[in-house]
């Protein structure tokens, strides 16, 4: 609060629009369109307002009785229920010669418009009065600009109705709470999202986050927001184009997809002969550090661009370019050590699905995991500004093992090593249709998982999924089994050739 004698110098001045004068002590309408007013902080001062109550408006103090139960009183209007959302304010009694006022001093709100009893009031010179259109906009573009992430403000022209809330419910809420707490979780589902980061009540719409992670058609509603993967023949986008596919769903799918995608297209493991007896299984990017570095580049990227995160494969390397530069605190001098977060909501989110650890160590071990694998060290350019480009390079490995063999006559070229990638086909299917995937069609959400797996990898082995979701190969068997008795799978043959045969 201020010394008396800066107070005395508000309450001299007349046309100030920092104070409001009255000789009341019971017009509490009065009370709350000024707090509301300064709060909201039209003119854009970056300072506290002051209500005077006992002096006129010619800044003359008319001495008031001011009591523990005025000042309660006047306090109480903060939490009332009235102002919403609630400002910071403090309510002091202060003492002149000619006797006792109260002083309110208010902040200026982080997120206006502040409403009292659903009317926005403002203050333009020492002038109160209800807001225009045209400043609830401006106050509306304060908000915005003060909130702390992108992925937290409120997608106002989005409807909870373009969420899918089976998603929601079914595969990301249990992951945010012990089973028998989400029994009880009586809340309407606007509510449960909110709690969450994914809803603005006060607005009534999802947020950005809300959208990006749960969104039934979200390249309508975010242009870039999808990865595009190219595998080039060659070491340049001069290459021919051997495959390509837009990962374009919602991120609660997206991740899911390009986790599989990696683990049974990217790291390439095949076996390679290094003597007549013995063959060495090799990969050419190893799974975590890879996944790790396209899981940072969707967690940091800037939602606003339209441009996609581009993930390109090259002969000897993949290169990973994501929108959005070096964020917050991060510099190229304290990377990797120093972290921030772009999009909070978004990088919480990704935790609960087990994508990222938020621990600021990703970086480091993706550095140890390339070495152990001989794919070298990372390479990360900084100098485009608003992008950044890592490069992950090839293994040396099956090169080495390649000509090795070769060499000892075990194999007559690279060709005779077996891999399951077919780059004569210039498309992946990976989408997951919703239609074919509603949680309501299985009986438990890890039978629907086994069969989404299977869908994205026809190929897949009981050993990927288990280290896709975690359980046991029995575990896994009883999901097949299921799959079998709904009519998903055959009865008779669940894999023919080495490949799952879906019925429908």
């Amino acid at each position: 609060m201020l010394s008396n004698e800066e107070i005395r110098t508000l309450l001299n001045d007349l046309e100030s629009d920092r104070v409001e004068r009255t000789i009341s002590t019971t017009n509490t309408d009065k009370f709350g369109q000024a707090i509301c007013a300064f709060a909201n902080d039209l003119p854009n001062n970056r300072k506290p307002g002051y209500l005077f109550l006992g002096v006129s408006d010619d800044g003359t103090i008319h001495p008031i009785d001011v009591t523990d139960e005025l000042l309660k009183n006047v306090a109480a209007i903060r939490t009332d229920g009235n102002i919403q959302p609630q400002p910071s304010m403090v309510v002091e009694k202060i003492s002149f010669p000619e006797g006792d006022i109260v002083a309110v001093e208010v902040q200026p709100h982080v997120f206006p418009p502040v409403r009292y009893k659903g009317r926005v009031w403002v203050r333009v010179g020492p002038r109160k009065g209800i807001a225009s259109e045209a400043d609830e906009r401006v106050l509306m573009e304060k908000r915005n600009s003060n909130v702390l992430t992108f992925d937290a403000t409120p997608y106002f022209n989005a409807t909870l109705d373009e969420l899918d809330l089976n998603l929601f419910r079914y595969q990301y809420l249990p992951k945010t709470m012990p089973e028998e707490e989400l029994i009880n979780d009586k809340r309407d589902i606007k509510y449960q999202l909110s709690s969450l980061g994914f809803y603005d009540t006060r607005f009534d719409c999802p947020t950005n986050a809300g959208v990006l992670l749960f969104a039934k058609n979200l390249r309508r509603l975010f242009p870039g927001a999808y990865v595009q993967y190219v595998r080039y023949k060659g070491k340049s986008r001069a290459g021919e184009i051997l495959m390509e596919h837009e990962f374009k769903e919602n991120l609660c799918v997206s991740l899911q997809e390009l986790d599989t995608f990696i683990k049974t297209t990217i790291i390439n493991r095949r076996p390679i002969p290094v003597s007549a007896l013995r063959e060495e299984s090799v990969i050419d990017y190893p799974y975590w550090a890879t996944r790790e570095l396209l899981m940072n580049a969707i967690c940091h990227r800037d939602y606003s661009s339209n441009g996609p995160i581009q993930f390109y494969q090259y002969d000897d390397r993949i290169e990973i370019l994501n929108h959005g530069g070096l964020y917050g605190r991060v510099t190229v001098e304290n990377f990797p050590n120093v972290n921030d977060y772009r999009n909070l909501v978004i990088a919480e989110a990704m935790k609960v699905l087990g994508f990222v650890n938020r621990q600021s160590r990703g970086v480091i071990r993706v550095k140890d995991d390339l070495e152990r694998n001989e794919n070298g060290e990372p390479q990360y350019n900084f100098s485009y500004g608003t992008a950044v480009l890592v490069i992950e390079h090839k293994s040396a490995i099956p090169d080495r093992l390649i000509a090795s063999a070769i060499e000892q006559g075990l194999i007559e070229s690279e060709s005779d090593i077996k891999t399951d990638i077919d780059y004569s086909k210039t498309d992946i299917k990976t989408d997951i249709e919703p239609s074919k995937t509603d949680i309501r069609r299985f009986p438990t959400l890890l039978v629907k998982n086994v069969y989404d797996l299977i869908r994205l990898n026809p190929k897949i082995k009981y050993s990927e999924m288990e280290d896709n979701l975690g359980v046991t190969e029995r575990t896994i068997a009883r999901a097949i089994d299921t799959l079998k008795e709904l009519g998903y799978l055959p009865k008779d043959h669940s894999k023919i050739k080495g490949v799952w045969q879906l019925i429908q």
